[in-house]
């Protein structure tokens, strides 16, 4: 059975999942394309942290790139935290916008009054990512805080993906609203619940498959829902990150690709090949392959096996000071993780205390 085939929806992330600014991640709208499943009723919808934009915008930005979506498949942190505010607030209560005008018709939606001044005595203060955002409304957000203000963040990412690197995301905004007034906020976004019981609400879901490159957003607001998930490297979380990741941030599965949901699972578990072995030896882990191939050629089709023994033993043994390879082909697969070379493969399910894979 191929992975996507044992989940009625996939909860899917976008920047570093899906794309990295204006440019699909390679490989990942032909993961999505078609009926991958036939008769399965399977439900995409498309979550993300990432404020700035209203849902037709996402939707047709995600079209553009060969996706299939519609506003509804959209699911934002705009959107929950304009969810939270209606559920606190009177109707018609002013807010505070620190972020988009995407975010303030959020606001508006839910029969609350978008205001971009304290002097208008907000009731709360809504903040999401905005690259103009700068000091002035940083201050108007402080002000209203600082008044009594109830305080929202859509998400506290602390960066974004941009084709460039990684730029400053929300979180490092809400950093500076924080240390101004002693205060934090609540957050709407992943990894908090509300925009995961949005997200499951909307798709119906029985059974849903998170699918994500943060652990510490995706990942970990997975777990918080109780729901499976997949951590793919082609964003921001590593293989180091992975590694070190705390119980809360450990996926239930892991692949290099989204083109890993379209794989049985069954190959990711042995990878169709034997021997690699993880060990800690009191100060690392140490990671070596035995059984035959040695070059780094031979070797690629079994990353994602290789992978995971690392990944099981570092989990059992958290004081770990590094990975260490044995041998060449080792060494190879750990310069293709570190290189991010690997652009297909299977998921393999994590499962600690499981050192040896095949």
């Amino acid at each position: 059975m191929i992975l996507r085939a044992g989940y009625d929806a996939l909860l899917l992330d976008l920047d570093g999942t899906l794309y990295v600014g204006a440019h699909a991640v390679p490989g990942a709208a032909a993961a999505l394309a078609g009926d991958m499943v036939e008769g399965s009723g399977q439900r995409l919808l498309y979550v993300t942290n990432n404020a700035s934009r209203g849902p037709e915008t996402v939707a047709e930005h995600l079209r553009e790139l060969g996706f299939p979506a519609i506003a509804d498949d959209v699911v934002t942190s705009a959107q929950a935290a304009a969810g939270v505010l209606a559920r606190r607030l009177a109707p018609g209560s002013a807010v505070l916008v620190v972020g988009t005008d995407a975010l303030a018709a959020e606001i508006a939606a839910v029969g609350l009054r978008p205001v971009r001044s304290a002097d208008e005595r907000p009731k709360a203060v809504v903040q999401g990512h905005n690259p103009d955002t700068g000091w002035a409304m940083l201050a108007e957000a402080s002000f209203a805080i600082r008044a009594g203000a109830d305080w929202v963040a859509t998400n506290t990412d602390a960066t974004l993906p941009t084709e460039r690197g990684l730029a400053p995301g929300n979180g490092s905004m809400v950093a500076a609203v924080r240390a101004a007034t002693d205060r934090s906020p609540d957050v709407a976004g992943k990894p908090a619940r509300p925009i995961m019981i949005d997200s499951l609400n909307r798709a119906g879901a029985q059974r849903a498959l998170v699918v994500g490159d943060r652990l510490d957003t995706d990942i970990a607001g997975a777990n918080a829902a109780e729901v499976d998930s997949l951590l793919v490297l082609t964003g921001v979380s590593t293989v180091r990150d992975l590694l070190r990741a705390p119980v809360e941030q450990r996926p239930s599965f892991v692949a290099f690709a989204l083109d890993a949901i379209n794989r049985p699972i069954e190959r990711a578990a042995a990878a169709g090949r034997a021997g690699w072995r993880a060990e800690f030896d009191g100060t690392d882990v140490l990671l070596s392959r035995s059984g035959g191939v040695e070059s780094a050629a031979d070797g690629l089709g079994d990353d994602a096996a290789g992978l995971a023994a690392a990944v099981a033993t570092a989990w059992a043994n958290p004081e770990f000071g590094e990975l260490r390879p044995l041998g060449p082909a080792a060494a190879a697969a750990l310069r293709r993780w570190e290189e991010r070379t690997v652009l297909a493969g299977p998921a393999v399910p994590l499962v600690p205390g499981t050192t040896e894979i095949g």
